[in-house]
């Protein structure tokens, strides 16, 4: 059960992945879905300061389609938040990333970020990183949820 602040923070996900289907319908190209679904993201999620992709290019994330400030280019796998998503290809969760060891500070006004791994087929083909300015922006509930919406970005996008 939610407490009222996360009830009112935590979207409806199923909803928003129905929304992310009608938005997909008929589009398979990877910049265009990558720049409307951070688009969408950045847009429905409250409290958020960045969020976009980084696209795996040998053992270095790259910079992809974002909504926010401008960012770091380029991330060696294993550092930062995003760095240690794509070595360990599994969803991190980082409540206040100051604290986290190695931590890129591509904007200080960032506080929280949570960052998905997009794989496809056994692939991993980058991460969607979400940055907040709060501490403890994400709840478990947004990890399932986002999870869930780039499960769609990927299902829909050639790569």
């Amino acid at each position: 059960m939610f407490t009222p602040d996360e009830q009112t923070r935590t979207p409806d996900y199923d909803g928003l992945d129905r929304q992310l289907a009608s938005l997909f319908e008929g589009e398979r190209n990877f910049i265009a879905n990558a720049a409307q679904f951070s688009a969408f993201v950045y847009q429905t999620l409250a409290a958020l300061n960045w969020a976009g992709f980084y696209m795996a290019h040998g053992e270095e994330l790259v910079l992809g389609p974002f909504q926010g400030k401008v960012a770091c280019v380029r991330i060696p796998f294993g550092r930062g938040v995003c760095g240690t998503t794509a070595v360990q290809r599994a969803t991190v969760v980082v409540d206040d990333v100051h604290a986290f060891p190695g931590h890129i500070a591509c904007d200080s006004a960032s506080n929280s970020e949570i960052v998905i791994p997009v794989i496809k087929d056994g692939k991993l083909l980058g991460v969607f990183d979400v940055d907040s300015p709060e501490t403890h922006r994400f709840s478990a509930a947004d990890k399932l949820g986002l999870e869930k919406l780039v499960a769609r970005f990927v299902a829909c996008t050639d790569f």
